[in-house]
């Protein structure tokens, strides 16, 4: 009899093990998947921006429509990656990082118009977006370390063999963009 309370107690021991492993790693990959929404969030909100500035900007800018156009190109490139159900997260990245650069070379562009910065609705929007796109990524960052979390919880021995024989798989990084990682040149005249 004690042999056998030993190894219902063993059993019982391993089943609560398995149960604690596999509730830890569905809470971090939810956590991860919450993570993820967070960036479609503050992209979302970056969409929805973008047209008010197009439409603050136009007045002003007579000379530079293909800035226009091309902000309005990234965003809708960036809208339809965004939604494309089998899209990577490297596409996404890519077409976000796209539009991100647009934006900047817009801002850069308005430098040349005293009046369009003075413009208290241009200042407000410019104000908006660029709140948004550290909202964006603060949340990549957030989204990230989640990544790490869940990818060593599946990687790590002995969870790595429920999470491998239930078929977790790792998540992607998101990544900055080549451009980004350059050294910025100051130059002075």
């Amino acid at each position: 009899m004690p042999v056998l309370y030993l190894v219902l107690a063993a059993v019982a021991v391993l089943a609560l093990w398995l149960v604690a492993v596999y509730n830890g790693l569905i809470r971090s990959k939810n956590r991860v998947d919450e993570a993820f929404s967070d960036i479609d969030v503050q992209l979302k909100r970056r969409y929805d921006l973008i047209p008010n500035l197009v439409e603050a900007v136009k007045g002003y800018m007579t000379h530079e429509r293909e800035a226009l156009v091309k902000l309005t190109e990234a965003r809708t490139a960036a809208m339809a990656i965004h939604d494309k159900k089998d899209a990577t997260i490297a596409e996404k990245e890519q077409a976000e990082n796209m539009l991100s650069g647009t934006l900047k070379s817009l801002f850069a562009v308005t430098e040349n118009y005293p009046d369009l910065k003075a413009s208290q609705n241009f200042l407000q929007l410019q104000d908006e977006l660029s709140d948004t796109e550290n909202k964006i990524q603060a949340a990549r960052r957030f989204y990230n370390g989640n990544v790490r979390d869940f990818n060593i919880k599946i990687q790590v021995f002995p969870s790595n063999m429920v999470a491998n024989s239930l078929g977790f798989k790792k998540y992607e990084f998101f990544l900055a963009d080549a451009s980004e990682k350059q050294n910025v040149q100051v130059k002075f005249n």
